[in-house]
């Protein structure tokens, strides 16, 4: 037998290993267990987060559900903070007490700014192969906020706000999804169609179900997205994410209160975030709702967002152009004859200059460098208001 074919052969059987692991139902494959080799020769066992509370774990094994302390994986760094998704190391059974001992390289994380004044990313949830938005029809729909979670999402897609920058970890993407839930609520089709045109408009390139948990409409379609891999639930309280959880598992596992009727908005039933496996395959990570969902890092997602803008931009004069007051702007003349909603392009300009705010507390270069530029408009702008007065220097 060829070098060739005894590698493929070992492939094969390492797949074969990985699909009748215990833990395959959670996500376990072949590149996880070759990441976790080295651990394994050292007695230590697999798992994975399913929760997190104050200073210990619940981490599913081939042994089953343990509590670990997450003692020895306490860095200063608050994105390497333990987290619901990620791949661990723990003790063996029958240690007492348990640790987890080390972390495996995360393949995508989903990142948010905190509230921090030091501008701190914080980690929602990691490994994950798609991001289901869950955005109610109970409520007018803020296409503002859908687009900051699509920018958010597309980031965790990109690869970016890794546990480890290293070659060997795999940089595998996550789908972005937006559920209108509580389409019930929305008898008339026209009216309904007409609300997925909006967001499909705001999130082009990527799917956008209707459904009703409660009546099972639409749910079938999104089975069958989150069937295979692992999916976390975003959106506010009272998107219906707990609802939609317990719909995809079959039970009421997750607590469930109805949204206050004076402005949609809902209680927060889920305090912590849960991974759990459906039982037609995949697994499912809920998450608590969002309040404010922070920008962080994430202008590579802003620009595949708004990727028209950023198309149109390629046309305009100046390369470093603001799309404000600059002559020979291609992205202002496609708002001027339509082709561009105003909306849009105020939305564009509102993430990007959040993000790059975000980005520059961290970077004094690029802080010096802001300041600067944003001098240099104001200085256009004073001279072009002159000129239009007919005063020129």
């Amino acid at each position: 037998m060829n070098r060739s074919s005894l590698s493929a052969s070992s492939s094969a059987s390492s797949a074969t290993s990985a699909s009748s692991h215990p833990l395959a139902p959670y996500g376990w494959d072949g590149g996880w267990e070759a990441e976790f080799a080295p651990y394994a020769e050292q007695g230590l066992l697999p798992g994975r987060v399913v929760r997190v509370d104050r200073g210990q774990c619940d981490v599913v094994t081939p042994s089953g559900t343990v509590r670990a302390d997450t003692e020895f994986v306490v860095p200063r760094d608050p994105m390497k903070v333990v987290c619901t998704g990620d791949w661990v190391a723990v003790d063996p059974e029958g240690s007492d007490p348990l640790y987890v001992r080390t972390l495996l390289p995360r393949r995508t994380a989903f990142v948010r700014s905190t509230s921090s004044k030091r501008s701190e990313g914080q980690v929602l949830a990691t490994n994950i192969d798609h991001v289901v938005i869950c955005v109610s029809l109970a409520v007018e729909l803020d296409l503002g906020r859908i687009e900051r979670f699509l920018a958010l999402a597309m980031s965790c897609a990109s690869g970016e706000a890794l546990l480890h920058e290293s070659a060997a970890a795999p940089r595998f993407g996550a789908q972005p999804v937006v559920v209108l839930t509580k389409a019930d609520l929305v008898p008339e089709p026209a009216t309904l169609a007409h609300l997925v045109q909006d967001v499909e408009t705001t999130a082009p390139g990527v799917p956008v179900l209707t459904l009703s948990a409660q009546a099972g409409d639409g749910l079938d379609v999104l089975v069958a997205l989150v069937g295979s891999g692992t999916s976390v639930l975003l959106g506010q309280s009272g998107a219906g994410k707990s609802t939609l959880a317990n719909a995809l598992l079959g039970e009421d596992v997750m607590d469930v209160r109805a949204a206050r009727d004076v402005d949609g908005k809902g209680r927060h039933t889920t305090t912590t975030r849960n991974l759990l496996a459906l039982p037609g395959g995949g697994v499912l990570i809920d998450t608590p709702g969002l309040r404010g969902v922070g920008l962080f890092d994430a202008e590579t997602g802003v620009g595949q967002v708004f990727a028209e803008i950023e198309e149109l931009a390629e046309d305009c004069r100046f390369s470093d152009c603001g799309h404000e007051s600059e002559p020979g702007c291609a992205v202002r003349l496609a708002v001027e004859t339509g082709e561009l909603p105003v909306r849009r392009l105020e939305s564009y300009r509102k993430l990007m200059r959040e993000n790059q705010w975000i980005v520059a507390k961290t970077d004094a270069r690029l802080r010096a460098e802001i300041k600067k530029d944003w001098k240099r408009r104001g200085a256009e702008g004073k001279a072009a208001m002159e000129a239009k007065r007919g005063r020129r220097w």
